[in-house]
């Protein structure tokens, strides 16, 4: 056995690692019974140090190592080690163990790293708002808060509160300062805020209109050599100078500020420069502002430049620069990809939804933005310099047309050549904007449509209602969405009279494009001419909240009421005809008419007068305030209007026998006696005016009165010869009709009832305001006193003051042009859209 060796275990590399010098413990000298009796005693009065171990203290201690036995230590004051415990476990070395963990526990004691067993913390000591550092912090962010408040406030359009808000913000801002100086912390500004405070304020004054408050603050920071990249601030001020018109003050600030930002903001430079140029245009420096778009097209070509550089040349007359202005125009890049990104794409797992999402994003409405922008610069240009770049604006128009066909915007020289066209319109060269229109019946769908729809409207204008109609077709075969061409197709039906079919085609109108107005518009006209008034009324009360300051839709509300018979509620939307149009003459008489019918004459009286102060030809109102000057007992006043009446229908016999009449009703009856005298001499078969002729010279004695006497006796004689006449002549063709009717001879029988018809027919559109006329002046010629009458047996009551409805029957055609004023003709407009009325 002696040669047996039993197997010895192998030590552990590793331990060791977590012993360590309990002599450097403290985590358990709370629990160290010496320790804690120390710090209750004085220092003098503590127990000598005894050890368990002979020897000194520490010398004749063993210390632990890696290699060594764990023996514990006993403590310099006799007491039990802390740094291991009673079973022999060793203390692990808080320098080298890991968070929270250790190979042994001590005494037993649970895992907590967090030391969740001592308890909660102690609450955090409370800041003392005391101090002038907190009360500096404190004041820092109240002005933080302002001028967040004040930009937010202006953004929302509060202009006043903004400025309310910045003015705060400074005036705590000069208080932060103050505390600081007295502080003695006056190194420690905040030159950060000073600048924003300034800076918004002197924003918030030029947003209020208060240049030179604004000024004064700008000036401010532009003079203060603390704020880094002031000087851009000039610009500001430059702007602000442009808006009080001190153009050379403006142009100075700009170029002050274009001198102190470095090349390296091209873009910053390049605005200010445009600026310089525009300021230029407005003093009237074209060659000055010339330079600077010149240079801008050099460095950084954009469209806006190029527009305004064409609009110099053409006020220097300078052709040839004007064409390379042109074409540098048509050749700036406009920086938007090509439409490629916005096809399917097979790559993709759901292209539509991609589709979808970026077809109406941000980035595209900003590129279609700019695109319009650069199609609006280039075809004003074109129509600006086409009649100037050569002899005639035909072949400057077909230049332009040349150019833009070359360049990348094809599609625009369709719309060049619509505008040739209408430039033909405006110069009264109907044929030739015809023939021009003619040349796109064979192009594409959307050109052929806009084309068909301008010469629908033409030939409508000139009431070929048969061209405007087959045009209006052609242009719903090229494109069935178009609403200008189906109004105008609408429209052709309405002057047939085909109510039905035409207020379908407005319909489908509105729904290919609900805010069509004119189709709207002429919806109710057709309503009204159905003689549905209520849709009708629908249809204008809609129009009216789309616009609201129409005065031909309030004009046709106010109609439509007075067709309901509700004449205070017409009363209502005249009144509010006049609050747009005030000089409106027809509606002046109209408001007039509904008062009189109401029985408000004095009110009648004044819209009547004031509609003759602004139109004084229309003989009704004319006829209606020489009336009313009668029934008053005003014969002297009512002269003059009557007078007005002979000028305006001079072979009326009517008029000169009114003012005959008011004279006599005067007491003037030499002057009376003259104007029937002159009236004899142009109506010498008059009876009436005989009649008061005898009368007259009888009354007065004059000898004439054997002449005129029997000249009416001759006139009565003839009147009565050929009333017998024409009653012979009615009996014998009554006898003749019957005969006739005997004999069987139907076709002739048919062929006089048409005649006697067709005078019907023909009158029968406006029979209404015809026969309201003639009743009138029936009234009036009844008014005039008798033969056996005494002159004051005409009574001023008898005379019909009735005023006729100033609508009619053209009021119910739709309209193809818009009216300045509302008059007869208002009726609704024909949609042209942009092609034949471009902004």
């Amino acid at each position: 056995m002696e040669h047996v060796h039993l197997a010895v275990e192998e030590e552990d590399l590793y331990s060791g690692y977590n012993d360590y010098n309990p002599t450097f413990d403290s985590e358990e000298l709370e629990n160290d019974v010496g320790f804690q009796q120390a710090v209750r005693t004085s220092h003098g009065r503590r127990p000598p140090m005894t050890a368990k171990f002979p020897g000194t203290a520490i010398g004749a201690r063993p210390l632990a190592t890696s290699f060594g036995a764990r023996i514990p230590l006993a403590s310099s004051m006799g007491r039990t080690m802390t740094g291991a415990v009673q079973d022999g476990a060793a203390r692990p070395m808080t320098a080298v163990r890991a968070a929270g963990y250790t190979s042994s526990l001590t005494r037993g004691s649970t895992f907590d790293p967090l030391g969740q067993s001592r308890g909660p913390a102690a609450p955090l000591e409370a800041k003392n708002e005391d101090t002038p550092e907190e009360k500096i912090k404190i004041l820092e962010k109240k002005v933080n808060d302002l001028i967040k408040e004040s930009c937010m406030a202006q953004s929302s359009g509060a202009l006043q509160l903004a400025l309310e808000k910045a003015k705060e913000a400074g005036r705590k801002e000069r208080t932060l300062v103050r505390q600081r100086e007295q502080s003695g912390n006056a190194d420690h500004v905040n030159l950060d805020l000073t600048y924003s405070v300034l800076l918004n304020l002197a924003n918030q004054y030029a947003n209020n209109d208060m240049f030179p408050e604004a000024l004064n603050s700008y000036q401010v920071i532009v003079k203060n050599k603390m704020f880094s990249n002031a000087g851009r601030l000039k610009v500001n001020m430059a702007n602000i100078y442009v808006k009080q018109k001190s153009y050379p003050k403006a142009i100075k600030f700009y170029r002050m500020a274009l001198d102190q930002i470095s090349n390296a903001h091209k873009e910053m430079r390049i605005k200010i420069m445009q600026n310089i140029g525009v300021v230029f245009v407005r003093m009237g420096q074209y060659s000055d502002a010339i330079t600077s778009f010149e240079h801008i097209m050099s460095e950084s070509p954009n469209v806006k430049t190029g527009f305004n550089l064409i609009l110099c040349y053409y006020a220097i007359g300078d052709r040839d620069r004007m064409k390379k202005a042109f074409q540098k125009l048509i050749s700036v890049p406009l920086g938007v990809d090509d439409e490629d990104k916005y096809l399917p794409s097979h790559d993709e797992a759901d292209p539509g939804l991609v589709l979808e999402a970026i077809k109406n994003d941000k980035l595209h409405q900003m590129e279609r933005d700019l695109k319009v922008l650069a199609e609006k610069y280039i075809m004003t240009a074109a129509k600006l310099i086409a009649p100037a770049i050569e002899t005639s604006f035909a072949a400057g128009f077909d230049w332009c047309v040349d150019m833009v066909k070359s360049s990348q915007y094809v599609e625009l020289a369709n719309d060049l050549e619509i505008n040739k066209a209408i430039t033909y319109l405006r110069q009264k060269d109907f044929n030739q904007a015809v023939e021009t229109l003619k040349t796109f019946e064979k192009k594409d769908s959307r050109v052929k449509s806009a084309a068909a729809t301008n010469l629908s409207f033409l030939y409508f204008l000139e009431k070929d209602y048969d061209q405007a109609d087959r045009y209006a077709d052609l242009a719903m075969t090229a494109d069935r969405y178009n609403p200008a061409a189906i109004i105008n197709k609408a429209n052709t039906m309405f002057v047939k009279q085909d109510f039905e079919k035409a207020a379908e085609l407005y319909k489908e109108a509105l729904r290919n494009d609900s805010s069509c107005t004119e189709a709207l518009y002429n919806l109710g006209l057709t309503y009204k001419g159905l003689n549905r008034l209520e849709e009708a009324l629908d249809c204008f009360l809609k129009l009216h909240a789309i616009l609201r300051n129409s005065a031909q839709v309030m004009y046709q509300l106010a109609n439509l009421y007075e067709l309901l018979e509700d004449p205070q509620q017409a009363i209502e939307w005249l009144i509010q005809v006049l609050s747009v149009t005030h000089t409106d003459p027809q509606a002046l008489a109209k408001l007039g008419e509904l008062y009189d019918g109401e029985g408000d004459k004095s009110q009648a009286f004044q819209y009547y007068y004031e509609s003759f102060r602004y139109f004084p030809s229309n003989i009704d109102v004319i006829e209606w305030l020489g009336a009313y000057y009668i029934e008053t007992q005003f014969c002297e006043k009512a002269i003059q209007y009557f007078e007005r009446a002979t000028l305006i229908q001079p072979t009326q016999v009517k008029w000169q026998l009114m003012v005959a009449s008011c004279y006599r009703r005067s007491g003037n009856y030499q002057r009376a006696l003259e104007t029937y005298k002159d009236i004899h001499r142009k109506f010498p078969e008059n009876m009436e005016c005989l009649r008061f002729l005898v009368r007259l010279c009888t009354d007065m004695g004059l000898k004439e009165v054997q002449e005129y006497a029997t000249k009416l006796k001759k006139a009565e004689k003839m009147k009565e010869i050929r009333e017998q006449r024409g009653k012979s002549g009615r009996d014998g063709s009554a006898r003749s009709r019957r005969e006739g009717r005997e004999g069987s001879a139907g076709s002739t029988v048919s062929q006089c009832e048409s005649k006697q018809l067709s005078p019907l027919s023909d009158s029968g559109r406006d029979s209404s305001g015809s026969s309201s006329r003639r009743e009138r002046l029936s009234a009036k010629m009844r008014s005039l006193p008798g033969s056996n009458e005494p002159y004051e047996a005409s009574s001023p009551k008898e005379i019909d003051a009735s005023y006729v409805d100033p609508l009619g029957p053209q009021a119910e055609r739709p309209k193809t042009g818009a009216k300045k004023r509302v008059d007869d003709d208002d009726f609704a407009d024909e949609e042209l859209g942009d092609d034949l009325l471009p902004e």
